[in-house]
């Protein structure tokens, strides 16, 4: 298989993605099943499952798309005018199938683009050298220096005839690129035509000679007259053009047989050199500069010969003979009446000039260079950058990557810290490890962070820090996670210089992102450790060595009671549902470092991203009416809570037949989401609202400050509400937790109100961010399970009523006020963890945990020991089994 292109074999792109989503499920699927028979969570297992089926995927894909990434890049790069871009690709689907055909694409306009600037180039000289003759004869005809004689005369009309000649040559040109050139066949006696041809060259200026002969004398062939006549001058002018002063040209007609006729010329000239022989029919080739013309005769007479369906090529010099010998190998009977000629795209044969006028020093002529021919994408390749990665295109402008160097140290840090993961986080509690691993984590994130120290920054970690520490000070799952969330979230607002309430949920999303992100810079980093001599090859007999002593000391430790009980000396467990965990952890954390510590070196530009502000009402109606409604709804809603309130119990119940606590309870989810629209609202008539004049800006205020009051006063009753309801019914974590939340949008409220003083909330969004992380933290530290309980013990000793069913489900950090509260007796019904610690549950160092410490130093000399027939009379009945899980797994 090659590891370049693991699939470079198959010959379809169907068959290719069908492979890769049949080959994705089939991972997706086993690893999913290991992590369910292994016992791990699905947060767990979902992430890592994902992960390694992507990343068997994107190594199946490896050079699948890369033809089109390339096309796209060089098309830009052609349209810009550099032709020379070429794809490469051996695949033999239809991607390559496109990429070899767009090759040839590229080369066939390399190629005539590079005749086109010649043929500018070359017309230019050409045109330039006669032009300034005759601007110089007639500058010196007006100011008398040369008098109008016959001299005079017949130097502009040589030149006057030459830009004829060079007109007339790019007219035949433009025939030729223009595809079609009719032949208007009829009997044609050679002789004739040559006898012709020679009466017309011998009426130019140059002194040669010329000798025919044409064998048989009568031969007679079915031509173009006026096509052949071209191809005979063409081949006598360049002849004479090279032929020394009084030389003789020699013109020999020649049938071969009944199909073939040749036609030779030969002069006496310097002759054509053997390496240059394959390039004087093209246009502006390679040729001896001595002789003068256009350069564009020999292409011409190559055109007629092919035009007729024969051939032009340089014939050796014979032995002791001097000069130039050109023979035009042609059909006696054309048989097409009309044939269409090779456009420049599709000729063999193109011309360059033999020679050109020789240029005074002052006005230098740049030769032109020879048209290369197409050649294969192989041959012309040259160091040039390549497409950028598809992320690039995925992720655009929004998250540009340059100038990032391989980061060995990061990956390394992150794979150690995996490790680290991998060995102190499985089989154990939550507590010492769990911190000590994301504190790691976020190290590594702030040392490849390029964001400077600002009060901001540190807040963020000294808070992030403090929440972590939840994963110690409590026992309670939920808080803990949570709590790293918040930490992992203020560490990214703060890496990315998020300021604004889109920017920071996009932060957290940049994290997840990044790991699709950084894959161009995780495979530069991985090429360029791969350059070190000792660092993979230490690895990979590292990870062999692991593979056996775990495969083959799991065999044996599993199949001898002895051996077994050696290496359970050595190591601690070698079961392969651990084995399986430690793996599952390793790519979880490794993988969220190494994601994280991108994001830091490389944030997306979203600091500032927000909604567009737009442009702001015309009318000051436009936005007061609606927000006048609003705040008559929200004064209503406060005269019906006065109105209750006052009225009573009976009242209350007359009007709606709901008692006071049916009545409270059922508007709390209702009063919280008001609260939240509320903030909607004020950053709507914020951003429409006009602000131009002073009236507007004192409207604004007032409006807005009056709705911020009022949604004060909807929060003071949620909070009442609730407190009413939960003396009523109980206490319960979740519904101290809505009270946490709507205190903190009150206190967001407030905030809004600062804001709509200064007319200015730039600082809002980072401060409800800290502040909602400051209140969390202050909703662990007060520790709700154990908070709950005493508010319903308390209740209890009241009035005699008890949900033992959610006091039992209550977390381990509520266990010493339950022992507090209650009797031994009674606590053994809602305690249902066991106290007794196993030798294989014992608490190690990296297991630290304050809740749980608690917890166990209020258990003891306590007698926990259930009596069911007390416990299904005491409170709601619930009697432990040993069926529950231990609260502390």
């Amino acid at each position: 298989m090659n590891t370049v292109e693991p699939l470079q074999g198959v010959g379809s792109i169907k068959v290719k993605l069908g492979f890769l989503v049949g080959a994705s499920c089939v991972v997706a699927a086993l690893f999913a099943t290991i992590g369910d028979r292994a016992g791990m969570p699905l947060w767990l297992t979902l992430p890592v499952t994902v992960a390694l089926a992507l990343a068997v995927v994107q190594w199946l894909a490896r050079g699948m798309t890369a033809p089109l990434r390339e096309m796209t890049h060089a098309a830009s790069r052609m349209a810009a005018g550099d032709y020379a871009q070429r794809v490469s690709t051996v695949s033999t689907d239809e991607v390559g199938q496109l990429a070899r055909a767009f090759n040839a694409m590229s080369a066939d306009l390399a190629d005539a683009d590079s005749q086109r600037r010649q043929l500018i180039a070359t017309v230019s000289h050409e045109l330039r050298t006669p032009l300034t003759a005759q601007r110089a004869l007639l500058e010196n005809l007006v100011d008398g220096v040369v008098q109008p004689d016959d001299a005079a005369l017949r130097g502009a009309l040589t030149q006057s005839e030459r830009l004829s000649d060079l007109v007339g040559d790019l007219l035949d040109l433009s025939r030729i690129d223009a595809g079609v050139a009719p032949l208007r066949l009829e009997e044609v006696v050679v002789a004739d035509l040559l006898r012709g041809a020679v009466a017309e060259a011998e009426l130019g200026s140059r002194t040669v000679t010329h000798v025919c002969r044409v064998v048989p004398e009568d031969l007679t062939v079915t031509a173009d007259p006026a096509r052949l006549k071209q191809l005979v001058a063409n081949l006598l002018d360049n002849a004479a053009r090279h032929s020394p002063p009084n030389g003789e040209i020699e013109l020999v007609a020649t049938a071969l047989d009944d199909a073939t006729w040749t036609f030779d010329v030969i002069d006496q000239g310097p002759g054509i050199p053997a390496d240059k022989a394959g390039n004087v029919f093209r246009r502006f080739g390679t040729g001896d500069d001595s002789g003068g013309g256009t350069g564009l005769g020999l292409a011409i007479a190559a055109w007629v010969c092919q035009l007729h369906g024969g051939s032009i090529s340089v014939l050796p010099t014979r032995p002791g003979g001097r000069g130039a010998r050109l023979r035009a190998v042609l059909p006696r009977h054309t048989r097409s009446r009309a044939r269409e000629a090779s456009t420049p795209a599709a000729q063999t044969i193109s011309e360059a000039p033999m020679t050109t006028t020789p240029v005074p020093p002052s006005q230098p002529a740049r030769p032109a260079q020879p048209a290369r021919p197409a050649q294969p994408a192989s041959a012309t390749a040259v160091a040039r950058p390549g497409p950028p990665p598809f992320t690039d295109v995925v992720f655009g402008k929004f998250w540009p990557e340059s100038g990032l160097r391989p980061q060995p140290q990061l990956l390394i840090g992150a794979l150690l810290l995996g490790l680290f993961a991998s060995f102190t986080v499985p089989d154990r509690r939550i507590g010492l490890a769990a911190f000590i691993v994301v504190l790691l984590a976020a190290g590594l994130m702030l040392w490849a962070s390029k964001e400077r120290r600002s009060p901001w920054s540190i807040a963020c970690v000294a808070v992030g820090i403090a929440l972590t520490a939840m994963t110690v000070v409590r026992a309670t799952e939920w808080i803990a996670v949570l709590s790293v969330l918040l930490a992992a979230l203020l560490l990214a607002a703060t890496v990315t210089r998020a300021r604004s309430f889109i920017s920071i949920p996009l932060s957290a999303m940049s994290w997840v992102l990044a790991g699709l992100r950084g894959l161009p810079l995780l495979g530069r980093t991985l090429t360029a450790t791969s350059r070190m001599p000792l660092l993979w090859p230490v690895l990979r007999t590292v990870a062999i060595a692991a593979v056996g002593l775990v495969l083959f000391g799991g065999l044996f430790a599993s199949g001898d009671a002895i051996f077994g009980s050696w290496a359970q000396s050595l190591v601690p467990d070698l079961r392969w549902d651990t084995i399986i965990a430690r793996i599952f952890v390793f790519v979880f954390v490794a993988g969220v470092a190494l994601a994280g510590a991108y994001l830091a070196l490389n944030p997306p530009k979203i600091a500032d991203l927000d909604v567009p502000r737009g442009a702001p009402v015309r009318h000051r109606w436009e936005w007061l009416v609606p927000l006048g409604v609003v705040i008559a709804i929200f004064a209503l809603f406060l005269v019906a809570q006065a109105t209750a309130m006052w009225g009573g119990h009976e009242y209350l119940r007359e009007t709606t037949g709901l008692t006071y606590a049916e009545y409270v309870h059922e508007g709390f989810g209702q009063l919280t989401t008001a609260t939240f629209l509320t903030l909607v609202v004020v950053g709507i008539a914020t951003r429409k609202a006009s602000q131009e004049t002073a009236s507007d800006r004192l409207a604004l205020r007032v409006s807005l400050l009056v709705l911020c009051t009022l949604t004060l006063a909807v929060v003071a009753s949620a909070l009442y509400r609730m407190s009413l309801y939960q003396e009523a019914y109980g206490y319960t974590v979740l519904r101290v937790f809505v009270d946490g939340f709507e205190l903190w949008l009150g206190l967001l409220i407030v905030l809004m109100m600062v804001a709509v003083v200064r007319l200015k909330g730039t600082w809002v969004p980072r401060a409800a961010l800290i502040s909602g992380a400051v209140l969390f933290l202050g909703f662990g530290l007060m520790n709700p399970d154990g908070w709950v309980a005493t508010r319903n013990i308390e209740r209890f000793h009241a009035t005699g009523k008890l949900d033992t069913y959610y006091l039992a489900g209550l977390g381990v950090d509520a266990t010493p006020a339950i022992l507090a509260g209650l009797d031994d007796k009674q606590a053994a019904c809602v305690v249902t963890w066991r106290m007794e610690k196993s030798a294989d549950r014992n608490d190690d160092v990296l297991e630290l945990n304050l809740g749980r410490q608690n917890a166990f130093n209020a258990a003891k000399g306590k007698d926990l020991t259930v009596d069911p027939s007390f416990c299904k009379g005491f409170g709601d009945g619930f009697v432990p089994t040993d069926t529950r899980a231990e609260i502390f797994d």
